[in-house]
């Protein structure tokens, strides 16, 4: 049997040949990227803009620069013709061209000091608004089987049990019961509401002030003989006292009549007689029933 020799020199691998050579379907001339991943100072830009068929280079590298742009930098036309070798003629057009195809938008406002000032907003996407200050990438979209095991452990949460109404809720009453809401935290911290449980909540306090109780009482009783134990949904615990405790409605009381006006006394212009009235000029009962015929005779 013949040995191997491990001084010997292993052969020299053949050259890769054809169709897995690394550049044997590139096109002649073409293009060949040489790209590195970025991981600090970079700006995602879409296709969309890059390749755009109908906007100008200027416009297209003047879009990619104020996508770039930190929020609150100035991108006006001066400063812009500052910056690029472009003129302002030039540089104005490029951008009514970002303005036409959406990736533009440019609103005159009036400052608290009432001057006249121009607001750029940049549009990476035109057509789909998002917050311009917020940079980042968006996070990846989660795997619909994760989305679903998250959804399966939240359960969703219980509505509020309902409270009384009033018999007419005046923006006026319904602000008091806001109010009443809003401080009942002071009586007790674990009584923070959401806007969305007071503004819940606001129709059964109104009910409870429009029998006759004062702020301080509907506030006593609601911060009154509360439970020990943490609060899990104290929202949930006030609407179950607005409903269980609502005091019944005040008994009717008729309104008072006016008071009777007491008239000065007059003398009546027909027969001297004196009357109560409050027309200097007027005639009394008596003269008033008689005829013109009669009166004259008197």
């Amino acid at each position: 049997m013949d040995t191997q020799n491990p001084s010997v020199q292993p052969h020299a691998q053949t050259r890769t040949t054809g169709k897995n050579h690394p550049h044997r379907n590139a096109h002649a001339g073409g293009v060949i990227h040489d790209n590195s991943r970025h991981t600090t100072r970079f700006t995602v830009i879409g296709n969309h803009l890059a390749q755009h068929p109908e906007l100008s280079a200027l416009a297209i590298g003047l879009a990619v620069h104020i996508q770039s742009l930190p929020t609150g930098a100035r991108a006006d036309i001066k400063t812009l013709a500052t910056r690029f070798p472009e003129g302002p003629t030039r540089i104005a057009a490029a951008l009514r061209e970002l303005e036409t195809h959406g990736y533009l938008r440019r609103t005159r406002e009036r400052t608290d000091g009432g001057r006249i000032v121009t607001r750029t907003v940049s549009c990476n996407q035109p057509g789909r608004h998002g917050d311009p200050t917020d940079d980042a990438p968006e996070p990846p979209a989660k795997p619909p089987a994760r989305r679903a095991a998250e959804q399966r452990k939240k359960p969703p949460r219980r509505a509020l049990p309902a409270v009384p109404k009033p018999a007419y809720a005046a923006p006026a009453l319904l602000q008091t019961a806001i109010d009443v809401l809003a401080g009942l935290r002071r009586e007790d911290p674990r009584l923070l509401l959401s806007a969305t449980d007071a503004e819940h909540l606001a129709p059964g306090v109104a009910a409870w002030l429009e029998r006759d109780l004062t702020p301080a009482a509907v506030r006593h009783a609601l911060t009154t003989d509360l439970p020990p134990d943490p609060l899990r949904r104290p929202a949930a615990l006030l609407a179950h006292r607005l409903t269980a405790q609502l005091p019944p409605l005040p008994p009717y009381r008729a309104p008072e009549p006016p008071p009777s006006v007491r008239h000065p006394l007059r003398n009546c212009d027909g027969c001297d007689r004196a009357f109560r009235s409050p027309d200097p000029g007027a005639r009394c009962r008596d003269c008033r029933e008689l005829r013109p015929s009669a009166l004259t005779a008197v």
